[in-house]
């Protein structure tokens, strides 16, 4: 039998804040990314204020979980993912990770595209890892080709601009805040 509507509301608060904490999400960043009070999160989280759909939609959004998630509904047994790719201009962008601030991961499809390259900066730190296909990258004055298995980091101040050559290129993306980075264990292969 299926717990009283009162009970599963009360467990709200305490699912996010565990969600807020495990995240390392302070309530000042949360209430910027959701336009929700700092005292609304803090009432919701302590039980002193009553979810509504209202509330709780921009926090799925912010933590990027489902609506069933924060509200603790029963689990229907399918384990899968199910990612939503997104389009950004000729860019294929998947989410890999569901939370806010930090560490962000993502599969990227990238189009070969032909005409002069436009490199662009903005804040923060990139890694990423060549799945399948070639993958140009343009970084500052350098011009690389990497391969699959390949990988590179860089600081996304500095001008760069990606894509696919011969077709399009299947990379898995980390992107972190700026003095974020990322460091890797394996070598890459040598030529």
């Amino acid at each position: 039998m299926s717990e009283p509507i009162e009970d599963v509301l009360a467990g709200v608060g305490e699912r996010l804040r565990r969600l807020r904490r495990e995240r390392e999400v302070t309530l000042s960043a949360l209430a910027e990314s959701t336009g929700i009070s700092v005292s609304t999160l803090s009432r919701l989280e302590s039980g002193k204020r009553r979810p509504s759909l209202e509330l709780l939609l921009p926090l799925a959004q912010a933590y990027q979980v489902p609506l069933d998630e924060l509200v603790g509904a029963p689990e229907v047994g399918d384990p899968r993912i199910r990612l939503r790719p997104q389009k950004r201009g000729d860019l294929i962008v998947m989410p890999l990770t569901r939370r806010p601030g930090g560490i962000q991961a993502f599969k990227m499809i990238h189009p070969e595209r032909h005409g002069k390259p436009e490199p662009a900066t903005h804040g923060g730190y990139e890694w990423l890892y060549v799945l399948n296909g070639r993958l140009r990258l343009i970084l500052g004055d350098r011009d690389l080709v990497l391969e699959p298995g390949e990988a590179a980091e860089f600081d996304t101040r500095l001008p760069h601009w990606f894509a696919g050559v011969g077709g399009p290129a299947e990379v898995l993306c980390l992107m972190g805040p700026q003095g974020e980075r990322m460091h890797m264990r394996a070598q890459p292969k040598r030529k």
